[in-house]
């Protein structure tokens, strides 16, 4: 008797185009607050909401494109992908573009192109390719492989310099290497050598202004109105709301530009200074929805490639909420790291939702099971 192990049936239409229903609710309402917040941050531009609209439209045109591709396919795909990255992130350290003080794009004709946003789905996917076939939990000889993989796209963007792109890689990889069951021993040992891994990081690793933030980070109030001048105003903002808010596009910290970067990386506290303590709640819910659905996806995955897969683009996308929010409430250092589907942006956007494609691709392309 042959019986599908899918979830109940959704609409003709998903099925069709391979849509997860639930997890595409969650990133519209995302979506949908986003546009409504940064309409306010953006001093009420609707050009700005409307390149916006049109990243998303492109985000979620790749979302659908990708949730159309088997994950066998992806699964034969991982090494090549892996390799292209690889490849392009040496060429960046070559002949990269320089903006900013820091040298992350590949200048490809009329596009612009950082290679490291490709390594944040290459990473875990490679991961968990090696995974794919061998029993688990893995002997000691893999774990130092599978932490090679990760830890040479790390130490490569880390480079350029762009360490909360590096930090986010390096996560990625980590957590597909947790879900592949590593005994708790060697997460120990592991914990036991980043201490002197991030003493030597901090004397020879760190350039300048990144020591300075994490300084910023212990003592926001040692530099007002220099290094410390975002985070104060950030955490301003945040408290000003209270419970309620003050109101959609009654923000003063962000309408009187006390707000530095208040459309892009701080755009957390604009929320949270205009819809409150309550409206901060609801944005977690629906980040907590969307997280819970991919790690349902996840545990129900038929295969060690999509289980591993699937866990892991999950909890990056965890990562990239703690980090965002932690960073702009002065609980971790300022890295530039976006809040996903709130942030205006163009290339992390696309990478988060390739993520969300290879998701409703794991959960959709379903194979059938004899009984």
């Amino acid at each position: 008797m042959n019986t599908f192990t899918d979830t109940p049936a959704t609409a003709l239409w998903a099925k069709r185009l391979h849509l997860d229903v639930p997890l595409l609710v969650g990133l519209l309402l995302l979506a949908g607050l986003g546009l409504v917040t940064l309409y306010s941050a953006g001093g009420q531009d609707m050009d700005v909401v409307l390149r916006q609209l049109a990243r998303l439209g492109i985000g979620f045109g790749v979302m659908l494109a990708v949730a159309q591709i088997p994950p066998s396919a992806l699964h034969r795909w991982t090494p090549w992908f892996y390799g292209i990255g690889l490849a392009a992130l040496v060429a960046v350290l070559i002949t990269g573009v320089i903006g900013k003080g820091a040298q992350r794009w590949l200048e490809l004709g009329v596009l612009r192109f950082q290679p490291s946003e490709l390594m944040k789905v290459a990473v875990p996917a490679m991961v968990a390719w090696y995974f794919a076939e061998k029993p688990l939990p893995p002997r000691l000889s893999q774990v130092f492989w599978a932490v090679v993989l990760f830890l040479v796209p790390f130490a490569l963007v880390a480079k350029q310099p762009d360490l909360g792109t590096a930090l986010l890689i390096g996560s990625a990889g980590a957590t597909a290497l947790l879900f592949a069951g590593i005994r708790w021993r060697l997460v120990g040992y592991a914990f036991l050598a980043f201490i002197p891994t991030v003493v030597l990081a901090w004397l020879y690793g760190l350039h300048d202004y990144q020591r300075r933030r994490i300084i910023t980070f212990l003592d926001a109030e040692s530099d007002p109105l220099g290094a410390g001048y975002h985070i104060i105003q950030s955490k301003i903002a945040i408290g000003s709301g209270g419970v309620y808010g003050k109101g959609w596009l009654n923000g003063t910290q962000s309408h009187l530009e006390f707000l530095p970067e208040r459309h892009t990386d701080f755009i957390f506290a604009v929320f949270g200074e205009e819809f409150g303590l309550l409206g901060a709640v609801l944005l977690l819910a629906i980040y907590f929805f969307v997280i819970s659905r991919g790690l349902y996806i996840a545990i129900n995955a038929q295969d060690t490639f999509r289980r591993l897969l699937a866990g892991s683009l999950t909890i990056s996308l965890l990562v990239y909420v703690f980090v965002n929010i932690g960073m702009v409430s002065g609980i971790l250092p300022v890295v530039g790291v976006p809040l996903p589907l709130l942030s205006y942006g163009g290339s992390s956007l696309v990478t988060l939702m390739t993520g969300f494609g290879i998701l409703m691709s794991i959960q959709t392309h379903r194979k059938l099971v004899n009984t």
